[in-house]
C-alpha cells in the first residue's frame, strides 16, 4: 500500500507540475492538496535533497520543479519514500532478502508469482510520470 508520505509527495509534485514555472509556498501546497503543513515540510525537504525540486528562500520563496514533470517517474518517487516495489522481500530486485519462513527460495512458488507482480507494477509505474497525473 502506498504510504501517506509517498501519496503526499506525489500530490505536491502534481501541484507543482500544474503550476510549472511558478514558485509555490509550502502553505499554498498544503492548503490546496489537504496535506498537513509540518508533514509536507519534511516531504519537500526529501524531494529537494533528491533533486526533484528546488527551493528559494525569502518572502518570495517557496518550491518549484527542477526536473520537467514529464521526466519525474512515479516509480522513482515511490522508491524514494516507500522503498521496494515488491510485496515480498524475496521478490525484490534492489532490496532482496530471503523470507525467514521459506525453506527453499529457489523453488518457492510464492516468490515466482510475486516477482511477476513486481515486474508488472514496476513496468507500469516506470511509464507513468508526474505529468500523466496532470493531463
Amino acid at each position: 500500500m502506498l504510504s501517506k508520505k509517498c501519496k503526499y509527495a506525489l500530490k505536491a509534485l502534481r501541484r507543482m507540475a500544474m503550476n510549472e514555472g511558478t514558485i509555490l509556498k509550502t502553505q499554498e501546497i498544503a492548503s490546496l492538496e489537504n496535506i498537513p503543513k509540518k508533514f509536507l515540510e519534511h516531504i519537500l525537504n526529501d524531494l529537494r535533497a533528491h533533486a526533484f525540486i528546488g527551493s528559494k528562500k525569502g518572502a518570495e520563496g517557496g518550491y518549484y520543479l527542477i526536473k520537467p514533470a514529464k521526466s519525474i517517474l512515479i516509480s522513482d518517487v515511490y522508491r524514494l519514500f516507500d522503498g521496494a516495489i515488491a510485496l515480498l522481500p524475496c521478490a525484490s530486485d534492489k532490496y532482496y532478502e530471503p523470507c525467514d519462513d521459506c525453506p527453499d527460495p529457489e523453488t518457492c512458488k510464492m516468490k515466482s508469482v510475486f516477482i511477476e507482480v513486481r515486474n508488472k507494477t514496476y513496468k507500469l509505474l516506470s511509464k507513468k510520470t508526474i505529468l500523466s497525473m496532470v493531463e
